[in-house]
């Protein structure tokens, strides 16, 4: 039994991850922090793909709830694999680093890079004994280029970024790929309070992206096919950088 795990998976890019996978029949493990309501539409929507699928609810940045969640699902499914692991959980808490709260800095930080290492390091280890798997982990043009006023969250993912980069040294020999992809500006309730209209006259394609079009980009490098692809950072920004 193949299972793709998706963090923050209940809405926006992790929504569309999860039934782009889905389409692939993979089963699916659908991580959310608190919104049930949309997790349980994401559910729906994913097994009427003819695939199983779980809630797992818990917070990525507390150690303690991925282990009692997720480390008691692996316990509990010693014949099941976490074969593809998409670490997209994350927030955004803007401010002028002047301006800026500890719990601004620790929020964002913890849930994109803390989160990161919580789950991959639980997952990463029955990839290893099984010498295959695919890790795709979700950044931004922010942690490529540093954005003013998200001091917090270009640190966080300017941290994933060098985390993707060095795991993937680390495991490739167990035929394991560790990516990452850069979105800009994606269509998603993360961006709703942005002006796309001010906004797209920075952006060469002149417009917000889809989170179809990120989903894409990880369903290949999740794929069999980017079997020679690791330790990549894949922009999907419409041509800022």
């Amino acid at each position: 039994m193949k299972y793709a795990l998706v963090t923050g998976g209940s809405r926006g890019i992790g929504r569309a991850v999860c039934l782009k996978l889905a389409a692939r029949q993979y089963n699916i493990l659908i991580n959310y922090k608190s919104n049930d309501a949309e997790a349980e539409k994401t559910l729906a929507l994913v097994k009427e793909l003819n695939v199983k699928a779980e809630l797992l609810k818990f917070d990525v940045a507390n150690k303690e709830e991925v282990d009692a969640v997720l480390g008691k699902w692996i316990e509990q499914h010693p014949g099941e694999t976490v074969e593809i692991l998409v670490n997209n959980a994350g927030v955004r808490q803007d401010a002028l680093m002047i301006f800026m709260t500890d719990n601004q800095w620790k929020d964002v930080i913890g849930s994109s890079l803390d989160g990161f290492f919580y789950v991959t390091q639980l997952v990463v280890k029955y990839m290893l004994v099984k010498r295959y798997g695919r890790i795709v982990n979700v950044v931004s043009v922010s942690g490529l280029m540093g954005m003013a006023g998200q001091i917090n969250y270009s640190a966080a993912k300017a941290g994933v970024i060098g985390a993707t980069k060095a795991l993937a040294k680390e495991v490739a020999r167990r035929n394991i790929t560790v990516n990452a992809v850069a979105p800009g500006f994606i269509k998603t309730d993360m961006t709703k309070d942005l002006s796309e209209e001010q906004l797209k006259a920075m952006i060469p394609m002149q417009r917000f992206g889809e989170a179809d079009e990120v989903a894409d980009a990880i369903v290949f490098l999740s794929s069999p096919e980017a079997s020679y692809i690791t330790g990549a950072v894949l922009p999907i920004n419409g041509g800022i950088i």
